[in-house]
């Protein structure tokens, strides 16, 4: 059996189709209030800041996978995240089951040096640390030998349906929905995105792969890094229309981060769309060079034509 702790996010929900596509379709979806992605899904109600619960859920999984998302607040992160992990790793040591965990980038520096797996955490904000501490609880607990796992480090998000990013809201949603797009602080940085059903598929893949266990991974994005303003070419190419954007500058998420806590809690991120903020993924493409990768364009057309 392998286990999804976390389920109905957009990553998960991915993941559960990819697992039953081509891994298993003995599978159990775990979160709060789950829900069935195939008619064959066990379904486990837990709060994963429970171990009791965290440890039934996992109890008889040969691979789990760490998918949680909370809402964007700095003092949740801080309450439940370390809990959750710390919870799970215990729980995937006494069960003997192995453990992919899916991060992100922000405990990385916001600078324009590209991104590998040994860059060191450097974070510059509440939510950064806590995600240094939780990958450095799992490296930890590898370096030990309590737990088998593997990391999966993604950048900014960008696809289809639920997928919720900066650069989702700001540009591809207001785009297809007629209205001009906001660009943060800069539309000639390079950037590295990820395409959520990729991430989700390259997670399955290191997962059931052996050899990938023991090791953090950046998964695989299209290397071409364009700029926000190529990308809305892309999309005038896509709907045919002339796209104005407006780019917005960095004093007026100072000035509404105090009033607003969304903006408060986006803050932080700032850094990483100054200048170009990109992200090596050569480990991955050496190791699974027939990974598809879903192109900029690709991905653009699907957003805005879904």
């Amino acid at each position: 059996m392998q286990t999804v702790l976390g389920a109905n996010g957009q990553i998960a929900e991915e993941l559960t189709r990819e697992l039953y596509r081509n891994f298993t379709r003995d599978l159990r979806l775990v979160s709060r209030s789950p829900k069935k992605v195939h008619d064959t899904d066990e379904l486990v109600s837990a709060d994963l800041t429970d171990p009791a619960a965290t440890s039934r859920a996992v109890e008889g999984s040969q691979i789990a996978y760490l998918t949680v998302g909370l809402p964007m607040n700095s003092e949740l992160w801080e309450r439940q995240f370390p809990v959750m992990m710390r919870n799970v790793i215990d729980a995937c040591a006494r069960h003997d089951t192995k453990l992919v965990f899916f991060d992100n980038t922000y405990m990385y520096p916001g600078t324009t040096t590209p991104q590998t797996e040994t860059t060191a955490f450097q974070p510059n904000g509440r939510k950064g640390r806590v995600r240094a501490q939780l990958a450095t609880m799992l490296l930890d607990a590898m370096a030990s030998g309590s737990v088998d796992a593997a990391i999966c480090r993604a950048p900014e998000f960008y696809g289809p349906a639920k997928t919720k990013s900066l650069t989702n809201s700001l540009v591809f949603d207001r785009i297809k929905a007629g209205k001009r797009p906001f660009v943060p602080l800069n539309a000639k940085a390079h950037r590295s995105l990820i395409w959520t059903p990729d991430a989700s598929r390259a997670m399955a893949l290191i997962g059931n792969s052996p050899d990938a266990y023991g090791q953090t991974w950046h998964l695989p994005v299209d290397t071409a890094r364009p700029t926000y303003a190529e990308m809305i070419r892309f999309a005038e190419q896509v709907t045919g229309r002339r796209i104005r954007y407006t780019v917005l500058p960095g004093f007026l998420f100072g000035l509404g981060r105090r009033i607003a806590q969304p903006l408060q809690e986006v803050y932080e991120l700032l850094p990483r769309y100054r200048g170009d903020n990109t992200f090596d993924c050569s480990k991955f493409t050496g190791r699974f060079p027939d990974f598809a990768v879903t192109g900029y364009r690709e991905g653009i057309s699907q957003i805005l034509q879904g």
